[in-house]
């Protein structure tokens, strides 16, 4: 297993992470990568890497359905990063073949942040076959 680093710089941040992924399996000929988030104010995802307001987009659209002022039972401040965490998801599993990320043409692979700033570790699983 490899750890990747990501220091975050905003309370809600999107990082594109495809090149630390495909840095992680340029020796793989064929397989699986499995990205694991191991935060739970913090997600990962696949989504449209050309266009960056796509990313822009997505937070908007979290923000809405899951605003920061509600009326929570955590105490903590954070509980809208609880749950944006969770409708994102802590894992994806993509395809290595040819050394390369199996992504459509427009993919990529995205850190999300909904508590930060902070300093987060991504996993990264390699399974070759």
């Amino acid at each position: 297993m490899k750890i990747a680093n990501i220091k975050t710089s905003k309370k809600k941040e999107v990082v594109d992470i495809t090149s630390i992924i495909e840095n992680s399996i340029k020796n793989t000929k064929s397989g699986l990568v499995t990205i694991y988030v191991p935060h739970t104010t913090a997600g990962v995802t696949i989504n449209e890497a050309y266009d960056k307001d796509v990313a822009a987009d997505m937070l908007t659209v979290l923000e809405k359905l899951v605003p920061f002022s509600d009326k929570y039972k955590h105490l903590e401040g954070n509980s809208d990063a609880h749950i944006q965490a969770s409708l994102i998801g802590s894992s994806v599993t993509i395809v290595i073949e040819n050394s390369k990320l199996m992504l459509g043409r427009w993919q990529g692979v995205f850190f999300m942040e909904f508590d930060g700033p902070r300093n987060r570790q991504i996993y990264i699983k390699i399974l070759e076959g």
